[in-house]
């Protein structure tokens, strides 16, 4: 029997008021200035402000983005997410030259990549996938990456063309626990998405997911997702605070305690993940670089 800490968190007070440990800085100074230029100038999109990141400022400012590639429109209507749904242009072939260019101007260390779902697409996007990682070794061969990739709605192959550019980490969102995917991720499948990630450690890679707090899912929930997680070999997890977007998105159930979030971090150790990042402002990318080196068991 687990004893859980006696932790005060904020619950369905209305109207909601974040917590002193949400509180982030403005995107200021130098450094950010560059990285919305080029931004800009290479007509990139980002999930820091796609997904209205709260850590924007902080990685920006230290020089570092996490790139969308595939355009800014989803194919998904997940209730969390900040991103557009609706029916996608036709994506760029030249995208992954334009996202390795300017990760070489901004001389990225660690680089990020995530997408938008494609599901009208016959590979899921997959050889874009491919191509970016590729271009952005040929032009960056220090830079390391991570790829966090979509659901491929058992496109096997088209997983397997995401995964074999070489990047050094390869990420797949869970978001959040079993009982809440059809609240949650609707057009998404639990199993589905433990599948892809046990592919990808079936595979040699080191792999990754997060899952967001605070919509609503118990503890045990938690624990069973991480049993789940450990399971399949997963090394990598980050637990973060889910912030609604706006008024029409999931509404925050619960802002968890970054006590609590230090408890969940060594629950998630003891069942045999190996790197736990657990806190409020966690999200997928945030101190990415500090996964490269997890031991791939």
């Amino acid at each position: 029997m687990i004893e859980l800490p006696v932790i005060s968190s904020e619950k369905k007070d209305k109207p909601k008021r974040r917590p002193d440990w949400l509180r982030v800085k403005l995107p200021i100074g130098k450094e950010y200035a560059n990285v919305r230029k080029l931004v800009d100038k290479h007509n990139l999109n980002t999930i820091c402000q796609s997904g209205n990141c709260p850590n924007m400022g902080e990685c920006w400012g230290e020089g570092t983005a996490t790139f969308m590639i595939l355009g800014n429109i989803c194919t998904r209507g997940c209730s969390f997410c900040a991103v557009a749904t609706g029916r996608p242009t036709e994506y760029d072939a030249e995208e992954p030259k334009r996202v390795a260019d300017a990760i070489h101007k901004m001389e990225v260390k660690h680089a990020v990549i995530t997408s938008v779902n494609r599901d009208e697409l016959k590979d899921r996007g997959a050889e874009i996938w491919y191509q970016t990682v590729v271009e952005i070794k040929k032009l960056c061969p220090e830079t390391t990456i991570e790829t966090l990739i979509p659901d491929t709605r058992k496109n096997w192959d088209a997983l397997y063309r995401m995964i074999e550019g070489g990047q050094e980490v390869i990420s797949h969102n869970m978001e959040t626990v079993k009982e809440l995917y059809r609240a949650v991720r609707p057009q998404a499948k639990y199993d589905r998405s433990l599948e892809h990630i046990k592919r990808i450690v079936d595979e040699g890679r080191r792999s990754k997911t997060g899952i967001m707090l605070g919509l609503g899912e118990t503890d045990e929930q938690i624990f069973r997702a991480m049993d789940d997680l450990a399971e399949v070999g997963l090394h990598v997890l980050t637990l973060g605070q889910y912030l609604q977007p706006t008024k029409m998105h999931h509404e925050v159930i619960e802002y968890i305690h970054p006590d609590k979030f230090d408890f969940l971090r060594e629950e998630g150790l003891k069942r045999g993940i190996t790197y736990v990042e657990s806190g409020p402002l966690v999200r997928s990318s945030y101190h990415a670089e500090r996964h490269v080196n997890v031991p791939i068991k």
